[in-house]
């Protein structure tokens, strides 16, 4: 009987870990890379169109981070499984990428054995969790947080991908652009998020953004 191949997507701004993720997966004979995107928004995008089974994800990445990429993927293909490879621990960002739809998280000092373990325990629709992220899950006891909104939930997605953009450094007709929408929009959706965040400049924005785990200073 044939063996199953899992076909999987790679996502990560660094060129240099895409490449050694290609050539760490294509060495297993039941794998299978169908390719790879360079930050989220392109992410989302093909993973529609391909379809692979599991997405390797980052979480630190532009245009748009990989925790709202899963949301996307997620929503429009529940049937992806999207396990996590990034190289930040905190409580915040493992919390916000299992209530995306997330189905494993490990570490990149991690990756090797694990992470194909990791691929296909998510492929089977099993859930991955590496032990250190599992005692961080446990000591901040974010598995009773299921409930648990914080600010950045306040925020429509579209709000989250504005302020992203904007915590960048991007233009008003550069986001505008980039989301296909008009920049009078882009300007509600910007006056919007700062007042549902009660925050009234851009330097606010970039702290709250960070302490939220949207964005990450590499």
């Amino acid at each position: 009987m044939k063996q199953k191949t899992i076909k999987v997507f790679l996502v990560d701004d660094h060129a240099v870990v895409r490449d050694g993720l290609r050539l760490l997966i294509q060495s297993e004979q039941d794998m299978e890379v169908l390719g790879d995107a360079a930050n989220g928004r392109e992410a989302v995008q093909r993973a529609i169109m391909l379809r692979p089974e599991v997405v390797i994800m980052d979480v630190a990445m532009p245009e748009l981070n990989g925790i709202d990429a899963i949301q996307q993927i997620k929503k429009r293909h529940s049937s992806i499984q999207i396990l996590v490879l990034s190289m930040h621990s905190s409580p915040e960002h493992v919390f916000r990428a299992f209530r995306a739809g997330a189905s494993g998280y490990l570490l990149k000092e991690s990756a090797g054995r694990e992470l194909k373990d990791a691929v296909r325990a998510v492929s089977g629709g099993r859930q991955y969790i590496s032990n250190s992220i599992a005692d961080i899950m446990a000591g901040s006891h974010i598995q009773r947080q299921i409930g648990h909104t914080t600010p950045l939930d306040r925020l429509s997605m579209r709000e989250r991908e504005v302020l992203q953009l904007v915590v960048e450094g991007s233009s008003s007709s550069e986001i505008a652009e980039a989301l296909d929408i008009s920049v009078k929009t882009v300007e509600t959706y910007r006056n919007r998020l700062m007042q549902k965040l009660a925050i009234s400049d851009v330097p606010g924005l970039v702290k709250f953004a960070i302490a939220s785990g949207l964005v990450v200073l590499d």
